[in-house]
C-alpha cells in the first residue's frame, strides 16, 4: 500500500485517558459482490482477515478490522467493516447477510462505497441504502490498473454526473444522526423483509395513506465527498486514501482495547479458511450450498488440532466435496491446513467430515447456530 506514517497510538489500555484529540470510528466497506471489497480491507488493516476468491458472494459475514496507530500527529483508532455484496435475496441466508450490511450502515462514521472499472451501471441497490446516510461517502473506482487512464476518466465522468460529488461538510458533535431539517427518523423509514429501504415509487395509495406524512427528500450531506481511482491488489491510491479516512473520523475515544485486531474469534478464521478453499476448488452450486463448522479447536503445546464439518445441502453435493476415492477432500484439506499453519504460525492437525443438511441456507434455527444473526 506504500504504508502511511502510522506510529503507535501511546496508552490504549483500558482506563487510560486517551489524547485529547484523538479520533476514533467505524469505516464501512460496502459495495456489489466480486468489486474487491475483501482485497480493500485487507490492504487497509495489514492483516489478511476477510477470504478472497475470484468468484462472487465469497463473503458471508460482517468481519471488523481494528487499526491503531498515530497518523502525521494524530492520534486514531480505525474500526473497518467487511460487509458481503448486496445482493436481492433468495434465501433466508442472503437476508441475514443484508442484515449484516445494514447493521454496519447504521454504525458507520465513514462510508466507503466500492465500484470497479467493470461495473454495468448496476449499483442502484447500494445506492437505495446509502440515499440517508449522513456521513462522509468516498466513492471508489477499484481495479485501475486493467484498465486504460482514458477507461479511468471515463468511468470518473460517469459517477460525477450520475453520483452528486462534492460539498460535504463535516458536522459539528451533536448535529450528526439523521436528525437535520429534511432527513427523516429512522423509524419513519419503510423496509423490504430483507432490510433494504423501499422505494417511495414502489408504494400504493394504501401504503401511503398507512404511513405518517412523507418529509422532504433529504437534502444533508447524503452525497459522495470525492471520487478516488484505486487498485486495492497493487495498493495504488490507498495513501490518500487513508489520509482521507482518518481526516473524516470524529473525536471520540477508542471502542477496543489496542491489542484487538478483531472481533472475530480464532474458530472463526479457521472456517473462513477452509471455506476458501472450498470456493477455490469447487465449481457451480456447491461452494454456495456449503457452510464450515469448527467442532473442534484445541491449542496444544506442539500444535492446533482443528476438527471441521463442511455442510452441504444434498448426497450429489457429499460426493462432488469428497470426490473419487476422496481425493478432492483430501486435496482441499492439505490447502486449508497450510493457510492456517500460516495464518496462526504454528503446526496445524486438521481433520474434516462432511455433512448433508437439507436446505439449511432457508433454515432459520439452522442460520442462528451458524452466526448469521446481527
Amino acid at each position: 500500500m506504500g504504508s502511511p506514517d502510522i506510529q503507535p497510538p501511546g496508552d490504549l489500555s483500558p482506563g487510560a485517558p486517551p489524547a485529547p484529540d484523538f479520533r476514533a470510528g467505524f469505516v464501512s466497506i460496502v459495495g456489489k459482490p466480486n468489486v474487491g471489497k475483501s482485497t480493500l480491507m485487507n490492504q487497509l488493516i495489514g492483516e489478511r482477515l476477510s477470504i478472497i476468491t475470484s468468484k462472487a458472494q465469497t463473503t458471508r459475514h460482517r468481519i471488523m478490522g481494528i487499526l491503531n496507530g498515530n497518523h502525521n500527529g494524530q492520534p486514531f483508532q480505525l474500526v473497518y467493516s467487511d460487509t458481503p455484496g448486496i445482493i436481492q435475496p433468495k434465501y433466508k441466508l442472503h437476508e441475514s447477510m443484508m442484515s449484516f450490511v445494514r447493521g454496519s450502515l447504521e454504525d458507520a462514521d465513514v462510508i466507503l462505497f466500492v465500484t470497479d472499472i467493470f461495473e454495468q451501471h448496476d449499483e442502484d441497490d447500494v445506492i437505495k441504502r446509502l440515499k440517508y446516510a449522513n456521513v462522509p461517502i468516498i466513492l471508489l473506482i477499484n481495479k485501475i490498473d486493467q484498465a486504460s487512464p482514458e477507461q479511468v476518466e471515463e468511468k470518473i465522468r460517469y459517477w460525477e454526473e450520475h453520483f452528486s460529488v462534492g460539498g460535504y461538510a463535516v458536522l459539528e458533535e451533536g448535529e450528526k444522526g439523521g436528525k437535520e431539517e429534511g432527513i427523516p427518523d429512522e423509524d419513519s423509514l419503510r423496509f423490504n423483509e430483507d432490510g433494504s429501504l423501499i422505494d417511495e415509487d414502489d408504494l400504493t395509495d394504501v401504503d401511503l395513506t398507512e404511513q405518517p406524512v412523507a418529509e422532504a427528500e433529504p437534502s444533508g450531506p447524503r452525497k459522495a465527498t470525492e471520487i478516488i481511482p484505486i487498485s486495492a491488489l497493487n495498493g495504488f491510491n490507498l495513501d490518500r486514501l487513508f489520509d482521507d479516512i482518518v481526516r473524516y473520523l470524529p473525536v471520540h475515544p477508542p471502542y477496543f482495547p489496542e491489542d484487538e485486531l478483531t472481533d472475530k474469534p480464532e474458530r472463526f478464521f479457521a472456517s473462513e479458511m477452509i471455506r476458501e478453499k472450498i470456493f477455490l476448488n469447487y465449481k457451480k452450486e456447491v461452494p454456495y450450498s456449503s457452510e464450515v463448522v469448527i467442532t473442534g479447536f484445541k491449542d496444544r503445546e506442539d500444535m492446533l488440532v482443528i476438527s471441521a464439518e463442511i455442510l452441504v445441502e444434498r448426497p450429489t453435493q457429499r460426493a462432488i466435496l469428497l470426490g473419487e476415492k476422496g481425493n478432492m477432500i483430501k486435496k482441499t484439506g492439505i490447502m486449508a491446513r497450510e493457510e492456517l499453519e500460516r495464518f496462526f504460525g504454528k503446526k496445524v492437525f486438521l481433520e474434516t467430515h462432511v455433512k448433508v443438511e437439507p436446505d439449511w441456507r432457508q433454515k432459520e434455527r439452522m442460520l442462528r447456530r451458524l452466526g448469521y444473526d446481527e
